[in-house]
């Protein structure tokens, strides 16, 4: 061999090779469907990647509108990963032979589809009982409101101390918490047509003027006046589904379960709230809190 096609050989050797392992790896066993342009979203994804080590690929939902099955064969995919409800929606129309795995939908819909399964974004009135049962003793009886379909799956179990408000509008959430007088605290359910800033605004005026502190359902809230809030934590959520995707890999099986509550949530307080109601917060919740206003 000449010396001149000696280099040629070694040259294209050294270009082809970073080229093949591109496409050996180029195979997403997993699809993600979602809009990375939500926070929550690319905390979802970055918890997703610290348990899931298989390759997977992030389309949009626009991008697989209607195409989706065809997507999901172009890239051999084993699981598709459905983070919100248009990406939830679109997957439930895959063959069943294809596992889907859901998350970002506060209330989730019935699915009657098998090997299907996943999370819900809210948390579950339980939470509160039992640190309200650890730490907040003056606080004997809460009372719940929200929409119907989030007080089924978010109010549900029998909790001794709590009361539920089931509303249908914004209008009817206020007149709900104006009439929640024997209630030593109120939970706020997750529902942006209820939750309406004016609606809000309602209730952190009642909510000061009769003594009775909300429970917010975002950080947000906190800040704004509710005396605390138990927030997703969306890594986690991330770190379950990376790990539900892993099993099934693996060769294990989705079934149909019901959709699973958060494992783990963020704490927010407010002591300037608690101090206006004279609510004594112990040192520590104050340590469990991942932040603390004013």
């Amino acid at each position: 061999m000449s010396r001149k096609l000696a280099a040629l050989v070694f040259f294209v050797g050294i270009v082809a090779a970073p080229l093949l392992a591109t496409t050996s790896c180029d195979a997403a066993e997993v699809l993600i469907i979602c809009d990375t342009q939500l926070r929550p979203v690319t905390e979802i994804v970055s918890g997703i990647k610290k348990t899931l080590k298989s390759p997977f690929r992030i389309y949009s939902p626009s991008e697989v509108q209607g195409t989706l099955d065809s997507v999901v064969a172009k890239e051999n995919a084993k699981v598709v990963v459905a983070l919100g409800k248009g990406a939830l929606f679109a997957a439930l129309r895959l063959p069943p032979s294809i596992p889907v795995i859901y998350d970002m939908v506060v209330v989730p819909p019935l699915i009657n589809r098998p090997n299907t399964a996943g999370f819900y974004m809210a948390t579950p009135a339980r939470e509160y009982a039992e640190l309200i049962r650890n730490h907040l003793h003056s606080i004997r009886k809460f009372a719940v409101v929200g929409s119907s379909n989030q007080l089924n799956i978010l109010a549900r179990g029998g909790v001794p101390q709590q009361t539920v408000f089931g509303v249908k509008n914004s209008v009817e959430f206020v007149d709900a918490v104006r009439q929640m007088s024997d209630a030593d605290a109120i939970l706020l359910m997750p529902d942006v047509s209820l939750l309406t800033p004016t609606a809000m605004n309602e209730a952190f005026l009642i909510s000061f003027k009769r003594g009775i502190p909300l429970f917010g359902v975002s950080e947000q809230n906190v800040k704004e006046g509710a005396l605390l809030a138990l927030v997703v934590d969306t890594v986690n959520v991330g770190k379950l589904i990376g790990e539900a995707t892993a099993r099934v890999l693996r060769g294990g099986d989705l079934g149909q379960a019901q959709a699973s509550p958060p494992a783990k949530f963020d704490m927010y307080l407010n002591t300037a709230t608690a101090s206006r109601m004279g609510i004594q917060i112990p040192s520590e919740m104050m340590r469990m809190a991942k932040r603390v206003y004013p």
